[in-house]
């Protein structure tokens, strides 16, 4: 390892490719640093749809590998995260008005071999796409496809009354931004040092090694790594022609999602997910127990450090989207909180943001001290994606161990996929103050670790001031000493979304506390 300098490698970037990679390469015994110049997850990482999923759409593009990976990593994903993580059954309603997006391959195949069909979506087509759905990835976990009568499940009884049909398949819900940060967590106790609120604002390459400016809250100072990874999100590009200083010819596109929550539209746990007659795809998610999440949108977005939002045209677009579906009309004047990502994905040239690749692409510039940059992806393939990175950074360092992330627990996820309501049993048992659903939460959020949240308390009390929402100063604590948590958001929004239950005074008395 390169001992003469402060790292052997610096990631620039907290969200899930950065810590994922920084948690891999920490476990090889490689000397990692992290730098995230906001919070964890604080951009692309935690706005996007929650799900841990194939990309059943994908399958029109012909991104077979891609969709392959990723129903693969459902199941390897649930067993080391079943407090973050569960699966989820998702409702297709079918009709015949069903159609493709114009560029996607498939579309174009079919219109040549069936002229007749003038992009329509046939039932049979469908059905062969969930087989394939079913099989690529070696499902053993999660239940297979299935056709649903909507004139009389519960799954219809929300829809509008042209829906007779739909085919009911699996997938997996993550909470996205805590995913993040056990990454980040499991990386800090294997030996990497995580530096949130930490800019890299200037770097200097030589042959061996590179001497990287920071800047935090208490000043600028030089640290030395022999290599860097550059997994700045949507700011790859930016980091790479501008901080780094080099002039590259390798593009990132940005695509905006956009999602609406609104109260819940139906009392069932099932995904919908709804097919538009422009050949776009949203979902219709349980969310927060209260509410129900619609999304995505795609569309360009052309500054990163624009931040993204959902804007007035979009969530028109969601909420006309949806009521083509549920019997209530969805309205803009329901939404109680939206928000929106950009996706960082690599420039292929697709002519829309919807046909861009999700896939994720690694370029290593070796010709002098190393650079990965790390373009695209998604959360379900993060895990894969940092096994790809530690192949290539292996090739700067001699006798780096193999992969060894698979089936290893996340902080809080060392019980099994099927055991949470034992494990909310077992802490009620232990805090007999605990009601039903505070339990579930904080088993949900942090699984075995929950325990450690509430220590030695035995009453409600002891657990210090209750900021609402069952929010206590003790969890406060513990989110700033344990997961990097430092402001009032990081912890409504991404530790949590707990935002959505505080009025603006509870909120207000959160923040003062963060930053006392």
């Amino acid at each position: 390892m390169a001992q003469d300098f402060d790292y052997d490698v610096l990631i620039i970037g907290g969200g899930i490719n950065g810590c994922g990679i920084a948690r891999d390469a920490a476990g090889r015994g490689l000397r990692m640093g992290l730098a995230e110049m906001n919070d964890l997850a604080s951009a692309t990482s935690s706005a996007s749809t929650k799900l841990f999923h194939g990309g059943l759409r994908y399958l029109e593009y012909f991104e077979v590998r891609l969709v392959r990976e990723a129903l693969i990593e459902r199941e390897t994903l649930l067993r080391a995260m079943p407090h973050i993580s569960w699966p989820m059954r998702f409702v297709l309603p079918y009709h015949k008005d069903m159609r493709f997006e114009s560029a996607t391959p498939t579309s174009k195949l079919l219109s040549f071999v069936m002229p007749w069909m003038k992009g329509r979506r046939p039932a049979w087509l469908i059905r062969l796409g969930l087989f394939m759905y079913d099989n690529l990835g070696g499902r053993k976990i999660l239940p297979a496809t299935s056709t649903l009568d909507l004139r009389s499940g519960v799954e219809g009884a929300v829809l509008d009354d042209r829906f007779a049909k739909a085919y009911e398949y699996s997938d997996c819900w993550v909470e996205d931004s805590r995913l993040v940060v056990l990454n980040a967590r499991d990386a800090q106790a294997r030996g990497a040092e995580i530096m949130v609120r930490t800019k890299v604002i200037g770097a200097q390459r030589s042959d061996d090694h590179w001497t990287v400016r920071l800047e935090d809250t208490e000043g600028a100072r030089n640290v030395t790594a022999k290599m860097i990874v550059n997994a700045a999100g949507p700011w790859v590009g930016d980091v790479l022609n501008g901080t780094l200083g080099l002039n590259s010819r390798e593009g990132v596109r940005l695509v905006r999602g956009s999602h609406i929550v609104v109260p819940k539209l139906y009392d069932h746990d099932k995904c919908y997910f709804f097919q538009g007659e422009d050949g776009r795809i949203i979902f219709a998610i349980p969310y927060e127990g209260d509410f129900t999440l619609i999304g995505t949108t795609d569309a360009d977005h052309s500054n990163p450090s624009e931040k993204p939002v959902c804007t007035p045209q979009e969530q028109d677009y969601l909420c006309a989207f949806a009521s083509k579906y549920f019997a209530k009309p969805v309205t803009r004047d329901e939404i109680v909180w939206t928000y929106s990502g950009v996706r960082p994905l690599y420039d292929d040239g697709a002519d829309s943001a919807s046909a861009a690749t999700r896939d994720y692409t690694l370029k290593l510039d070796d010709t002098a001290a190393p650079l990965l940059n790390i373009f695209g992806g998604k959360i379900t393939t993060y895990r894969r994606l940092a096994e790809s990175a530690l192949s290539k950074i292996s090739t700067q360092f001699n006798g780096l161990s193999g992969n060894w992330t698979a089936g290893v627990a996340m902080p809080g996820g060392d019980f099994p996929v099927d055991g949470v309501p034992a494990l909310i049993a077992k802490l009620q048992a232990s805090y007999p103050f605990l009601d039903e659903p505070w339990a579930r939460r904080l088993v949900r959020a942090y699984g075995t670790d929950a325990a450690d949240i509430l220590g030695n308390a035995k009453t409600v009390e002891e657990l210090g001031e209750n900021f609402g929402a069952t929010i206590t100063a003790y969890e406060l604590d513990w989110l700033k000493a344990h997961e990097f948590a430092r402001t009032g958001e990081d912890v409504l929004w991404r530790r949590s979304k707990l935002g959505l239950r505080l009025n603006p005074t509870q909120v207000a008395r959160v923040n003062a506390y963060m930053s006392a």
